[in-house]
């Protein structure tokens, strides 16, 4: 049995795999931070679940909050072949592509810093693209959700926003096209459960005035490194207190005569997640 918890301002919901499209409401008690430092995630959602009785009224088509207390966001970067080729493209002038080939091909993955929870946005909320930039693209990823022992319990929607103009000006402008005020969005829900199957659909879709400008999908079996080993480089000596978000890499990356405008509308689906759905906004 897996579960979904959707996040409010006020509240936190509780969704069932049992009892699909029923949610029951956490009155008190319930924090993402004693979530991720548990040693038993799924445990400790369930005892939530059961002691909040019956069902009640909730519509996840709403604006929700990122599903997130203290913890970091991180990011893997290059772990999709579509990921590499655009990295080389955009970094060819620079001279920087070659550093992305072998990131692709090398035993240690590329793992970046990407947000804090006060810097992350939910569903329906905004996400930025900046000011000083020319190139911008969302990048869809399966996020892992890991708690502060390193376990892998489960995974959410990430939209890591990139600036591909300036991290393509140089690869050492990474953290300038990676972290800014609207980089990320997280949603609209955390899945506490085993991860889905290889064959499972990521898919995007962009839209400008109401009508579709791009669209794309792949599948987690795509990725050429396991959520394991990405998780443990994460946590090699390196220490979650309150665990730790992943975002495993994007497989789908507009081409190079693409770039997002503001008040168009970015909707991530993955299967057995939802949908996250964001607008564009300057920052």
């Amino acid at each position: 049995m897996s579960f979904r918890i959707f996040k409010t301002s006020t509240s936190i919901f509780l969704e069932s795999s049992d009892a699909p499209g029923l949610f029951r409401h956490v009155d008190d008690g319930f924090s993402f931070d004693d979530l991720f430092t548990s040693a038993e995630p799924a445990a400790y959602i369930a005892k939530f679940y059961e002691s909040a009785g019956k069902e009640v009224s909730f519509s996840p088509d709403t604006p929700l909050e990122a599903p997130i207390g203290d913890q970091e966001v991180w990011a893997a970067g290059v772990t999709y072949f579509r990921s590499r080729t655009a990295r080389m493209e955009e970094a060819e002038v620079a001279g920087g592509d070659v550093f992305y080939d072998k990131v692709y091909e090398a035993p240690r993955p590329e793992l970046f810093f990407k947000a804090t929870a006060a810097r992350t946005r939910g569903h329906l909320d905004h996400v930025g693209i900046r000011s000083d930039s020319t190139w911008d693209v969302p990048e869809p990823e399966f996020t892992l959700a890991i708690n502060s022992g390193g376990k892998i319990f489960g995974h959410t929607i990430g939209n890591d926003m990139s600036s591909r103009s300036i991290e393509g000006e140089n690869p050492l402008y990474l953290p300038q096209a990676k972290n800014y005020t609207g980089a990320c969005a997280l949603g609209p829900c955390l899945v506490v459960g085993d991860a889905p199957a290889p064959e499972t659909t990521i898919a995007i879709s962009i839209s400008r005035g109401g009508s579709e400008v791009f669209s794309g999908e792949t599948s987690l079996s795509q990725i050429k490194r396991s959520f394991e080993e990405l998780a443990g480089y994460l946590f090699s000596s390196n220490h979650f207190k309150k665990g730790a978000y992943l975002m495993t890499g994007t497989g789908i990356v507009p081409d190079s005569s693409f770039t997002l405008q503001v008040d168009d509308v970015v909707s991530i689906t993955i299967e057995g997640i939802g949908t996250l759905q964001n607008t564009v906004e300057k920052v």
